[in-house]
């Protein structure tokens, strides 16, 4: 691994040696989570150099640690759950998302439940709190993970595919396509040069209207409700639909407005769908070991296909040192 940071000066990227970093102080986030309705309270707690990024759950006991790496992957469905042992933490994308997207390289987090708080469905007050508060650039070397040839996986069902190809400077170009109307095909990307805190952070996960019934009914989005999911309307739906969501969600009312989207919440971008698939990609794709110094190119990226190419970039990288 080479140890590389990237930051825009003159208009220009350039490549300065930067240490690794923790938070300077505890943040504790409670809710409910999106599939299970489970509550849970987490405490994000600084941690020693080299550590990473691991999940501890309280619940289960004094040594129910779980390390996000891609190898604890457990399930992608819907979400991304890691295990070990007897100890599970489903959701986990968006607070890795939030931990990479800022910079955030070790930290232990304590949880006394299953699934990770959904809060608004983004990953936006994790930055905020590592915002106000700052982080702790500690001494160690901050290591970057450098993949050592392209490496390619495909779902060929799907059409879905990750392309990472080894690279000076970390960038992800994205494209989503739903074959949907109201969503068309949008493309996302970062670099450098991106703003992670306002141009990703704030985006919302969406779902189609016509999915909340099947996922209901598989016990999934137990959580869900109209502060925490941007909801898509593709197909026709009668009144009668509506004010059974209503109801589902336990508001009075939903309507749908002129752009095809439910109107419990307001777009922050045009494209936040495609911008919310770029933070859950970074979330995923940290499970590798932490950001990628490598040019990455999503088409249909999701959970399955996210965490099996950081599995392939751990593996590759275990292999070149052979």
């Amino acid at each position: 691994m080479r140890t590389v940071f990237c930051s825009k000066q003159s208009d220009k990227i350039i490549m300065t040696i930067k240490r690794q970093r923790t938070l300077n102080q505890e943040h504790v986030f409670c809710g409910k989570g999106l599939h299970t309705g489970q509550v849970a309270r987490m405490v994000l707690k600084p941690a020693d150099e080299n550590i990473g990024i691991v999940f501890h759950r309280t619940d289960l006991g004094d040594d129910a640690f779980v390390e996000a790496v891609a190898e604890n992957v457990t399930s992608t469905a819907r979400s991304t759950t890691i295990s070990k042992g007897e100890a599970s933490v489903s959701t986990i994308e968006h607070l890795m998302s939030a931990l990479t997207g800022m910079g955030v390289d070790n930290v232990i987090v304590e949880i006394d439940n299953v699934e990770v708080p959904i809060l608004d469905g983004s990953a936006r007050y994790y930055v905020e709190a590592f915002k106000e508060d700052g982080l702790n650039e500690q001494e160690a070397a901050k290591e970057y993970v450098t993949v050592p040839e392209e490496i390619v996986i495909k779902d060929e069902k799907t059409g879905s595919f990750i392309k990472v190809t080894p690279s000076d400077t970390p960038s992800i170009d994205l494209t989503v396509d739903f074959g949907s109307k109201v969503l068309g095909v949008q493309k996302a990307s970062w670099d450098c040069g991106t703003d992670y805190s306002s141009e990703i952070a704030p985006c919302r996960t969406f779902v189609f209207f016509h999915e909340i019934e099947y996922l209901f009914q598989n016990n999934l989005v137990k959580g869900g409700d109209v502060e925490n999911a941007i909801v898509i309307v593709e197909h026709p739906v009668t009144q009668e639909q509506v004010d059974t969501l209503a109801g589902l969600f336990n508001v009075p009312s939903l309507a749908i407005d002129s752009n095809g989207y439910l109107n419990n919440l307001q777009l922050h971008f045009p494209d936040e769908c495609g911008r919310h698939k770029l933070l859950d990609l970074i979330g995923d794709l940290s499970l590798a070991g932490g950001l990628l110094n490598a040019r990455v190119e999503a088409f249909k990226p999701g959970h399955s296909i996210n965490t099996r190419m950081a599995k392939a970039i751990r593996e590759a990288i275990t292999n070149s040192k052979l």
